[in-house]
């Protein structure tokens, strides 16, 4: 119980560090929605297609070091020897990006149809970002998450703040006399937010700079061949991870008729977020849980506390869905304010489903991390990224958006059930499955009662919300006592 608890203090700080800075650029999406703002639900759709990109190369460049970091972290006795290999392999990799990148801007701006005065901002956010993945890996391992958080909080609050001055403001102040006409473009709204986006990136390097003058800048050639060894397959899971993410925004923009592609995209990217409510659970109770993973390996029967890890995020996030599912059109004039963008609603309950699937995927895929079979982890993922890209080339033309969303979740729901199945081989885990499976069965078929069906009844939506409170209290009461007591 005191791994748990280390785990759930842990979790609830780096669930503070996700959550309350996504809060803040949550606040983003009713301020691109807003009528006025940007011109058109397309140009919306042009900074999702703009961002799916960013998802795919920040894998890229990172290309599973991070993971790596911890794996050999906990298991080399010269931890500074895998601090300065992972620090300085980064910082190389990523200027060499950087150079190679700004050279081919214009050749790579035509390739993926996006003008080069965004892709030249996008290069050297990459790169900031890049810069900052082993500092921030450090600040995990050494179990520091309130600094962690202070800075991720930090990033956000700038980046949030210059896209209201940006947008909102900077358009109302600007006069014939007004010093502010100098830094202000009429039409220049995109460039606008990766500007704010830049800026919040290089301030936060600069509070991790820190970080670069404590290594010892001593590179070890053979740790750092079995550190990519064991980072390559992390890549290739990543890169595919990537592709069911957000590669569903670029098959949109590449198979739709150009006249409707982009509207398309900023419907369905700007419902996407109001399943933000599950990946903000999900990202902050894989925080936790990774390093909890690593450096629990070695302790007595760790198994039992892995499958009780996954039993409390089952329960958890199955209150979750259902939640967000009952309150959807309660909580869409809040977060996507402009009703151009409601008709693809349709989706919200499809890709809170999804997510939830993927955090158990995320929560299962212990047993191929501990025991070093990270090229399992690159097979599921790739798997999953077949699936994704057939349903989308196959049903985007007939279903548009709506196909991308049962792509996406029927790619998670395969991953889960893959490392479940291997995992039960290679690293048996003593999972309770009736009770995860109760759980999931009934708050599935609650949600989409709730919504396909009494879609509009609280009174349904919201009587289906307190039985299921009473299932998982009655079930898990003495947990919870415990754990509270503690």
């Amino acid at each position: 119980m005191s791994a748990l608890r280390s785990l759930f203090k842990q979790t609830f700080i780096y669930g503070l560090a996700t959550v309350l800075p996504r809060m803040l650029s949550f606040l983003l999406v009713p301020l691109y929605t807003t009528e006025g703002v940007l011109s058109s639900v397309a140009e919306y759709g042009q900074v999702s297609v703009i961002f799916s990109y960013f998802v795919v190369f920040n894998v890229i460049l990172a290309y599973g070091m991070e993971t790596a970091f911890f794996r050999f972290f906990n298991k080399q006795k010269d931890q500074e020897a895998v601090l300065s290999t992972s620090a300085i392999s980064l910082v190389i990799s990523s200027v060499l990006f950087v150079c190679i990148a700004l050279y081919f801007q214009d050749p790579i701006a035509k390739f993926i149809d996006i003008p080069s005065k965004y892709i030249n901002l996008v290069i050297w956010i990459l790169l900031l970002d890049a810069l900052v993945i082993i500092p921030f890996a450090w600040l995990r391992a050494t179990e520091r998450p309130m600094r962690y958080a202070i800075i991720k909080i930090v990033n956000v609050a700038i980046n949030l703040g210059l896209n209201i001055f940006f947008l909102l403001a900077l358009p109302s102040v600007v006069s014939e006399e007004s010093l502010f006409k100098a830094i202000y473009r009429p039409d220049f709204e995109i460039s606008y937010i990766f500007i704010a986006n830049l800026v919040a990136s290089a301030f936060t390097f600069i509070l991790l700079l820190g970080f670069y003058s404590k290594i010892r800048f001593k590179f070890d050639k053979q740790l750092w061949k079995q550190m990519f060894r064991y980072a390559f397959p992390v890549l290739v899971a990543g890169v595919a991870f990537s592709i069911n993410e957000t590669f569903d925004r670029i098959l949109l923009d590449r198979l739709l008729p150009a006249d409707i592609a982009e509207t398309e995209i900023g419907m369905y990217s700007a419902c996407y977020k109001i399943a933000l409510f599950m990946t903000l659970f999900a990202t902050a109770y894989r925080l936790g849980i990774e390093p909890f993973f690593f450096s629990h390996s070695k302790t007595e029967n760790p198994q039992d506390n892995y499958a009780r890890i996954l039993e409390f995020f089952v329960a958890f996030g199955s209150i979750i869905l259902l939640g967000v599912v009952v309150f959807a059109d309660a909580l869409k004039p809040l977060i996507v304010r402009s009703e151009a963008y409601w008709e693809a609603m349709w989706i919200v309950p499809i890709i809170l489903l999804a997510n939830f699937c993927l955090g158990i995927y995320h929560n299962l895929s212990v047993w191929y991390k501990i025991t070093d079979r990270t090229k399992f982890g690159a097979y599921i993922s790739i798997i999953g990224a077949l699936i994704t890209l057939v349903i989308n080339f196959v049903f985007i033309e007939t279903y548009s958006y709506k196909a991308s969303a049962v792509a996406t979740l029927i790619a998670y729901a395969v991953m889960m059930l893959l490392s479940y199945v291997l995992g039960r081989k290679y690293y048996p885990v003593p999972y309770n499955l009736k009770k995860i499976g109760l759980y999931m069965s009934l708050s599935i078929l609650l949600s989409f009662l709730s919504f396909y069906r009494f879609r509009g009844d609280y009174m349904a939506g919201i009587s289906m919300l307190i039985v299921f409170l009473m299932v998982v209290f009655f079930l898990e009461k003495q947990q919870l006592k415990q754990l509270l007591k503690n």
